[in-house]
């Protein structure tokens, strides 16, 4: 049962092991992809075109207000 759990990760890995394993590592570092020396890695490899939503502009903006119908 766990590892049905596991599956999609594993598969992840296994698909792109190099990708995988960057992005957990910059995920448990809390790298931002905005702030350097990532960001001029990732323009040397001319990975520039990518969407990042800046995680400092949604901290401290307060509680937001949503209406279901």
């Amino acid at each position: 049962m766990f590892i049905d759990e596991l599956q999609p990760i594993f598969q992840e890995f296994l698909q792109h092991p190099l990708a995988f394993t960057g992005g957990f590592i910059s995920g448990s570092l809390k790298l931002e992809l905005s702030e350097d020396p990532l960001k001029t890695w990732l323009k040397k490899q001319g990975l520039t075109d990518f969407t990042h939503a800046d995680s400092t502009s949604v901290i401290g903006s307060g509680p937001q207000s949503i209406s279901i119908d």
